[in-house]
């Protein structure tokens, strides 16, 4: 796979710089894949192909090559090594490309949803990171939030009602994250929905997960991030994201639910 990734490359005229760049990788990493010294997944490959403008028959043929070995694990101290704000770069080109983005959150609010001071909050927790790398970090999380206002792009966020309780920094920072949550549902391509802590689950919610255009789905769990587009797999994760949506509350009902729990923030900011 790498030396054909090179040739096409090569074949299009475009030096390593300019791909990587485009690829939103580094031109080592690069330079890795095309020397074989790193195996590329598919998301790699896909960024690659697209960079060097290769389309049709040729990228389909590759991109089901790639499957073969679908599902690739990058544990979280390798992303930490490379770099975190690279990996949001990366994030933010695969978003680039996706229509319909469908992300289930039972962690923390979905990036994409985030104040400054809330991402700075959930970044402050890797201690192992220093501010300049944090810095760069928070910056590339916030510059994906303008795809949501991009035209032609569709948005489903489903959140559990415990992560907008969980207080991972000051009440009045959670106050305002929630009044965010509030303001951005009302944009026409955002779908905003909260599954209650009352009612019946329809699964279990193990972690959280990112569906893109339903042909590639991006899995965290506690040590990596876990990347698969076997098309058994993201049928799975698809199915699961209507389970939880099915229960979910939307629109007027939501917002009463993520106001109410704002207010209670704001009450109780003085005990802390």
């Amino acid at each position: 796979m790498g030396t054909t990734l090179r040739a096409l490359r090569t074949a299009s005229g475009l030096t390593a710089e300019t791909v990587a760049r485009r690829a939103a990788m580094s031109a080592g990493k690069l330079s890795k894949i095309e020397t074989g010294k790193v195996r590329p997944n598919v998301t790699d490959v896909e960024l690659i192909l697209t960079a060097v403008g290769v389309s049709g028959e040729a990228k389909a043929g590759l991109l089901e090559a790639a499957r073969a070995d679908a599902t690739e694990t990058t544990a979280w101290r390798e992303l930490r090594r490379l770099g975190h704000w690279k990996h949001q770069q990366a994030i933010e080109a695969v978003e680039a490309r996706t229509t319909v983005l469908k992300l289930f959150q039972g962690q923390a609010i979905p990036g994409l949803l985030q104040t400054p001071e809330y991402v700075s909050a959930v970044f402050s927790r890797s201690r192992e990171l220093p501010d300049e790398a944090k810095a760069r970090t928070i910056a590339a999380r916030l510059a994906r939030q303008t795809a949501l206002y991009e035209p032609g792009r569709s948005f489903r966020f489903l959140v559990c009602e415990h992560v907008l309780r969980w207080l991972i920094c000051e009440p009045v920072v959670m106050a305002v994250q929630l009044d965010r949550l509030v303001s951005l549902s009302r944009l026409p391509n955002v779908s905003l929905g909260v599954v209650p802590l009352a009612g019946r689950m329809p699964d279990f919610p193990m972690t959280c997960f990112s569906l893109f255009d339903d042909r590639l789905v991006k899995v965290e769990t506690f040590h990596a991030e876990v990347t698969t587009s076997e098309p058994r797999d993201v049928q799975i994760y698809a199915e699961t994201f209507e389970r939880f949506a099915s229960v979910a509350l939307y629109g007027t009902e939501m917002r009463a639910l993520v106001e109410g729990i704002r207010d209670e923030f704001f009450r109780d900011r003085e005990r802390y």
